[in-house]
């Protein structure tokens, strides 16, 4: 499952490509697998997720979040312990205090 992953929608199965995925979340005890045609539910839990994926393009963000860094269009650094993450499709996400060294790390700051 390096390049893609089983979702599904309300009413079909799907495989979904890895590079298609701009974010997975949990809400509402689910994982959602957010790309450019829509949300779709995985079967897979998240951290089950973090490891199937490339972690060379996949980082884990806060515990309920983990993106693509290939669909980041900008990180805000201006917030006082969290980073604000901008994805190429709009979405607005945090990283969370306990992950930002990583990321500031990740990111070489």
């Amino acid at each position: 499952l390096d390049r893609s992953s089983a979702a599904s929608d309300v009413y079909k199965r799907q495989v979904l490509e890895s590079f298609d995925i701009y974010r997975i979340f949990a809400a509402a005890g689910k994982v959602f697998a957010e790309t450019n045609h829509g949300e779709y539910t995985l079967r897979l839990r998240l951290y089950e997720m973090e490891q199937r994926l490339d972690s060379n393009f996949f980082v884990r963000i806060s515990n309920s979040d983990i993106i693509n860094l290939r669909k980041v269009k900008g990180f805000d650094l201006s917030f006082a312990g969290t980073i604000c993450v901008t994805l190429s499709n709009g979405t607005v996400t945090y990283v969370s205090r306990r992950f930002v060294a990583k990321i500031k790390q990740l990111l070489g700051i």
